[in-house]
């Protein structure tokens, strides 16, 4: 889909890395700069580490890429990124302001003389902020952690770096959006991407509920703050969830699990009316489930069409879904697994000679990427 696009990845952490790799696994050609002996801090953010001594942080988000191990400082290698820029179709960084500008790399500069190019910063907290932005800091000052957690417990953040991942999709998204632009218009453009906005627009309906009513939001647990009954309970075995989104799923699902009272009870039969009762809903559901075991109550959810699942750890969740130990879960947006993680300048030599003609002269793996399972696949 994009094979031919010369993406330079100046990146490094997640959300970067994850941009980039996943502009490759649609089949971009993509160089990593990663600077001289440390290179990408995430090669060093273990244990664990594969055999070849790469953190799995690393090996998560740094497929189809070719490396190249590059001093900004010194003036042959500012010359080549120079030249790898000067060809390139997108540019993604995220320096902090005014460090490529020192080094004498302007993007601004960049887009005014090929305006034909895209680049895409990434940011903590927007252009021109100069506070350097982790994940966790994201989540703490855009509302996640304050939703996130057990209601009487402390604030807590997810337990995947989300704020990085939402942030390095929607980059995904905009630079597509520029590339389809270009093609129309012959311009790219500067695209400018944050943890913060990123982090503030994926609240989406928590921040609906609290723009409406002017209160603030709760934590609720594995609870639901506008759906009832739609949490955790507790099987006779492990723990499963329900997730009732209708009037006609609630009547499905209680029925389907014996709490026949609940289904035709008349003040129960639209969501307001389970808000209202949620306790008592939940008690009889929690006393219900806790009865038999989650394949039983599963299999007869499923028969009823009512959404739930057991809570699965992750190996197990991995474990029929293709992932690699190599290059990672099976990429949500299709593509080819084409070239492993780099090592730290492993392509050097081949892209210091033929610039973006080194993917011509690197061997491939064309290993086609396992599909990813259906949404609702359980």
């Amino acid at each position: 889909m994009l094979t031919g696009t010369k993406i330079l990845d100046l990146s490094r952490v997640l959300a970067g890395p994850l941009c980039t790799m996943l502009l490759g696994d649609l089949g971009a050609d993509v160089i990593k700069v990663e600077r001289p002996g440390a290179g990408d801090e995430t090669r060093s953010w273990g244990p664990p580490f594969d055999d070849h001594g790469r953190s799995a942080y690393y090996l998560s988000i740094n497929r189809n890429k070719l490396g190249l191990a590059a001093d900004l400082d010194a003036p042959a290698d500012r010359q080549l990124v120079d030249r790898l820029i000067g060809e390139a179709d997108v540019v993604v960084d995220n320096f902090r302001p005014g460090v490529l500008e020192r080094r004498g790399i302007s993007p601004d500069r960049w887009c005014e003389r090929r305006p034909e190019l895209v680049w895409c910063t990434i940011t903590g907290f927007g252009l021109g902020v100069d506070r350097p932005g982790y994940d966790f800091v994201a989540q703490a000052e855009c509302g996640w952690m304050a939703i996130t957690g057990e209601p009487n417990g402390d604030p807590m953040k997810v337990g995947v770096a989300l704020a990085d991942v939402v942030a390095g999709k929607d980059a995904a998204i905009a630079i597509l959006a520029a590339l389809v632009r270009r093609f129309r218009t012959g311009r790219g453009g500067r695209v400018a991407i944050s943890l913060a906005d990123s982090a503030l627009a994926a609240l989406v309906n928590v921040a609906q509920n609290t723009l409406l009513t002017g209160r603030d939001a709760s934590r609720w647990g594995n609870a639901h703050p506008n759906l009832v009954p739609y949490q955790l309970f507790q099987a006779s075995d492990r723990p499963i969830v329900v997730a009732v989104g209708s009037d006609a799923q609630w009547v499905a699902c209680a029925r389907a699990i014996g709490l026949d009272t609940l289904a035709t009870d008349p003040t129960l039969a639209t969501n307001a009316g389970r808000l209202t009762a949620r306790d008592r809903v939940v008690a009889s559901f929690a006393a219900r489930l806790a009865t038999a075991p989650a394949r039983e109550w599963g299999s007869a959810l499923d028969a009823a069409g009512v959404p739930n699942g057991v809570v699965r750890g992750v190996l197990e969740a991995l474990r029929e879904s293709g992932a690699s130990p190599e290059t990672g879960v099976p990429s949500a947006v299709g593509g080819t697994v084409r070239y492993p993680p780099p090592a730290l300048g492993e392509h050097g030599e081949v892209i210091r000679a033929h610039g973006w003609g080194a993917f011509a002269r690197t061997n491939r793996r064309d290993a086609p990427a396992p599909d990813a399972r259906a949404p609702g696949a359980r």
